[in-house]
């Protein structure tokens, strides 16, 4: 059995790496010429990590892994700590801890462990075809790729999402913009071993330790999409957006480097039910394209692969068999991230600000027992728990 995997990032990799290991050839194609990963870091929870442990990366992940012990929520003008509590409830109970990483670091991790020179780059799909017992991609450069299946991981601008759903999907603004990077601890700013997150006026900032002595930095502003703002102006626009906010927040814009900071516009897909077409199948974004609010997109993606090849490894009904079930299991997962990751989107962002205050007003009295409780809720919803 040999299968086609339509793009290198997160899903795509992690999905290879499981084939791979399953006994499964594979052959990766990646867009672009040179891997330049979308964001600074990532937050990969319990339920991630376990499908990374599975891929054979525990020792690797570890070493990449910030020592994040505690959370913390700060009102944002004196930037007084409204709660604190420590994650070892949380890991107690799911059996791992969470590790946030540095994307770029992740990502050569993924391609170490699949093979670096195995991935074909500057491979852009142009359309896909399926003839009997088989699929084939072609591609913009005349290429053409033949496989027992397609894994189409080829992110939120999927070229395969249309032909898999019958139907062009539009991208959903979520309402917010996303300033993030990196940046040399201090602890002036925040400790060293929590995620700490000032809170107010429906926006945010966040710090969360990676490796290496540094946080993983980000900004939220709801805003208008479309505003003419790049790096070139990123310190005038965050102190004017974050103007009156306590002295670590304004310690950290003073610190940031425009040149490495990013700027996204966030949105999500409305979610669908329908991940597989015959031998093709949708994986990480192209299949389920969220918000970062609860920190799962990354994760959900490393879910898929897994359940992918466990699918195709112990399916004796052939490959389309194996792929309805593999939509079976996922389709109704990622669904109710998508649409947690959007609830959780609305009251932090201020959509309606008299149920964002009443959240601010909750922190207060927040002993940590319902935000780990929400945690465990969805990290216990992966596939392998």
């Amino acid at each position: 059995m040999k299968a086609i995997v339509i793009g290198g990032g997160i899903g795509g990799l992690s999905a290879a790496i499981a084939l791979k290991r399953c006994g499964i050839a594979t052959e990766v194609y990646e867009a672009v010429k040179e891997m330049k990963p979308v964001g600074a870091a990532i937050s990969i929870w319990p339920n991630g990590v376990k499908c990374l442990n599975w891929l054979g990366m525990k020792e690797r992940l570890q070493q990449l892994g910030g020592p994040m012990e505690f959370m913390a929520y700060r009102e944002y003008q004196q930037g007084q700590t409204l709660t604190r509590f420590s994650l070892d409830p949380l890991i107690n109970s799911v059996g791992e801890r969470p590790y946030p990483v540095a994307r770029a670091e992740l990502q050569d991790m993924l391609l170490d462990t699949y093979g670096r020179t195995d991935v074909h780059f500057g491979k852009r799909v142009a359309k896909v075809e399926e003839f009997d017992g088989g699929v084939r991609a072609i591609f913009d450069d005349g290429h053409v790729a033949e496989g027992d299946l397609l894994i189409a991981a080829d992110g939120t601008h999927s070229v395969i999402r249309p032909y898999v759903l019958g139907f062009e999907t539009e991208r959903r603004y979520a309402g917010y913009v996303n300033w993030n990077g990196l940046v040399e601890i201090d602890e002036s700013i925040a400790p060293a071993n929590q995620w700490t997150t000032f809170v107010g006026e429906g926006k945010r900032v966040s710090l969360m330790p990676v490796s290496a002595n540094r946080f993983y930095f980000f900004f939220d502003v709801p805003l208008p999409k479309g505003l003419a703002e790049d790096r070139t102006t990123v310190k005038e626009d965050l102190t004017r957006y974050f103007s009156g906010w306590a002295a670590p927040v304004q310690k950290l814009i003073a610190a940031i480097n425009p040149a490495s900071t990013n700027r996204i516009e966030i949105h999500d897909i409305e979610p669908f039910m329908q991940l597989v077409r015959g031998r093709v199948a949708l994986l990480g974004d192209s299949g389920h394209s969220t918000t970062p609010d609860i920190g799962q997109g990354g994760c959900a993606a490393m879910e898929d692969a897994v359940v992918l090849a466990i699918a195709l490894q112990t399916n004796s009904l052939g490959v389309e068999d194996a792929l309805l079930r593999y939509q079976e299991k996922r389709a109704y997962r990622v669904k109710d991230l998508v649409l947690k990751a959007r609830k959780r989107c609305d009251v932090t962002h201020g959509k309606d600000m008299a149920v964002t205050r009443s959240w601010y007003e909750e922190l207060k009295s927040e002993t940590g027992e319902r935000v780990l409780s929400g945690m465990r809720e969805t990290i216990m919803g992966g596939p392998l728990e």
